[in-house]
C-alpha cells in the first residue's frame, strides 16, 4: 500500500503547530486545524513566503495579522468543543476565522474595513468556509441580532471589555480580549456570570492594535 504523505500545506503547517505547542497549546483539535488550514491562503500574495513563520504579516491599510502562536493561545483559551456560536471582532483576511469555524458550530466575524471584508469573504469561501458570516460594522457593538454567543474573541486592544459584547455573551460563555491601551496588553480570559463578567486568568502578554468604535477608541482622523 502506498504511504500517505502530508500535503504541502500540512507539512508547512507543522511549523505553526510547533510554534503553538511551544507556546503551551495542547488542544488536539486546534492543533489539527492549524496544521490543515493553509495560512498562505489568508495572507497577501506578496507575504506568502512568511505565511508559515510564526510572525505577524502586514495587511493593506496599515493593518497586521496576529502572530500565529498568539492566535493559537487566544483560541485555545475559549475551550471550544464544537457546539458553540462564536463572535469574532476583527476578521482581517480570515485565518483565525477559519480556525474558529473548524472548532465551533457557527462563527460571526465583524470587520470595520470594507476592503478586508471583501477579501475575507472571498478567501474563506475559496477554502470551503462559505457558511461563516463576515459582517461589515463596528465590532464594539457586536452583532446583537445573532446573539447570544457562547464565546467571543476580540482581536484589538482596549482598557475594558465593551458593554455590548458582555450583554451578548451567554451565561457561562467565555470572552478573550487584549486589555490595555494598544501596544502593551495583557490578553485576558473572562467568563460571563449572572452578576456580570468575571476574570479567570491572564492568557499572555502581547501587543495589539487599538480597538476602534463606539465603545472603544474614537476613530483616528485621516
Amino acid at each position: 500500500m502506498e504511504e500517505m504523505r502530508p500535503s504541502f500545506h500540512e507539512a508547512s503547517g507543522e511549523h505553526l503547530v510547533l510554534a503553538a505547542r511551544t507556546a503551551g497549546v495542547t488542544d488536539a483539535r486546534l492543533l489539527q486545524a492549524i496544521r490543515t488550514v493553509p495560512r498562505a491562503a489568508f495572507v497577501p500574495a506578496a507575504e506568502a513566503g512568511s505565511a508559515y513563520r510564526d510572525v505577524p504579516v502586514p495587511l493593506p491599510g496599515g493593518q497586521v495579522t496576529t502572530q500565529p502562536s498568539l492566535v493559537a493561545l487566544m483560541v485555545a483559551a475559549l475551550g471550544l468543543t464544537g457546539s458553540e456560536q462564536v463572535l469574532e471582532i476583527g476578521t482581517g483576511y480570515g485565518w483565525q476565522t477559519a480556525l474558529l469555524a473548524r472548532l465551533a458550530r457557527h462563527v460571526v466575524s465583524i470587520e470595520r474595513r470594507p476592503e478586508l471584508v471583501v477579501e475575507a469573504r472571498r478567501r474563506l469561501a475559496a477554502q470551503g468556509f462559505g457558511t461563516v458570516e463576515v459582517v461589515l460594522g463596528d465590532g464594539t457593538l457586536g452583532a446583537p441580532d445573532r446573539a447570544p454567543y457562547d464565546a467571543v474573541v476580540v482581536c484589538a486592544a482596549f482598557p475594558q471589555v465593551p458593554d455590548p459584547l458582555v450583554a451578548q455573551l451567554r451565561i457561562g460563555g467565555r470572552l478573550v480580549q487584549p486589555v490595555g491601551p494598544g501596544g502593551r496588553e495583557q490578553v485576558e480570559l473572562y467568563t460571563c456570570l449572572p452578576e456580570g463578567l468575571g476574570r479567570r486568568r491572564t492568557v499572555v502578554a502581547a501587543r495589539f492594535v487599538r480597538l476602534y468604535g463606539a465603545h472603544g477608541y474614537a476613530e483616528e482622523s485621516a
